[in-house]
């Protein structure tokens, strides 16, 4: 199955913009009557027949829409964003692929970065929905400070993590997740925390975890993080 995105789709019929119909029409050679999926990035899933194959404006017609379920889950990931930019971008397709909800990039002491092209990144995490016939599109949020975070009373009821090397941390996420709870996981830079972060975070009722023994690069740290939460949530036999 190849899915598409369109962010407003309306039944029982709607149009794409230049950009979408040409793609769809010009590049790949869909026709007045084939059947296509799409996705709003809310859940749905709808199955479409091309009504009008205008390369400029083609409208399509649902004929079936399907619903996904809200997991019982929620992973939080907050990273500090790293100094190259196409790393980011292989992170959060990644992240998407494997089942991220929400991305926040956060400002720590040693960041290496401040500011990002959120809608450059937005764009990745489409790609990789369509990818991976996601239909939800993680939340992606922009530079904020780790004091603001870690702070926030939203995250009260969420089980707290903060991932970092050092050899008194020795326990690994895996072994300190509860299932089917909302997680939120703080990933430091390169340099990682300075230890007044460490403490803020433990005053906030963060708790210390590992992700092995080897010293990560923080995008694949980020992803080890979700796919640890992905694997003790999806493992029956737990």
């Amino acid at each position: 199955m190849q899915l598409f995105f369109h962010e407003n789709i309306q039944e029982p019929s709607f149009h794409l913009d230049t950009e979408e119909s040409k793609h769809l029409i010009k590049v790949l050679r869909r026709q007045q009557g084939d059947k296509v999926n799409f996705t709003d990035g809310k859940g749905c899933l709808f199955e479409c027949t091309i009504i009008d194959a205008n390369p400029q404006k083609a409208v399509l017609q649902v004929t079936q829409r399907l619903y996904t379920p809200d997991d019982d889950y929620y992973i939080h990931l907050a990273i500090s964003p790293t100094k190259n930019s196409e790393r980011m971008e292989w992170m959060v397709e990644k992240l998407t692929e494997i089942g991220v909800h929400e991305i926040t990039f956060m400002e720590s002491e040693y960041s290496e970065r401040s500011k990002l092209k959120l809608d450059r990144l937005q764009k990745k995490v489409i790609a990789a929905c369509k990818q991976s016939l996601k239909t939800r599109v993680p939340k992606i949020n922009p530079v904020t400070p780790m004091e603001d975070l870690v702070k926030d009373k939203k995250f009260d009821s969420y089980q707290r993590f903060i991932a970092y090397v050092d050899k008194e941390n020795d326990q690994h996420l895996f072994e300190k997740i509860e299932k089917d709870r909302a997680y939120i996981i703080l990933i430091g830079p390169e340099g990682d925390f300075s230890q007044q972060e460490l403490q803020l975070a433990f005053d906030f009722m963060f708790h210390p975890c590992s992700l092995g023994k080897s010293r990560l690069r923080s995008e694949t740290a980020g992803v080890a993080a979700v796919h640890t939460v992905q694997l003790k949530n999806n493992l029956t036999n737990l």
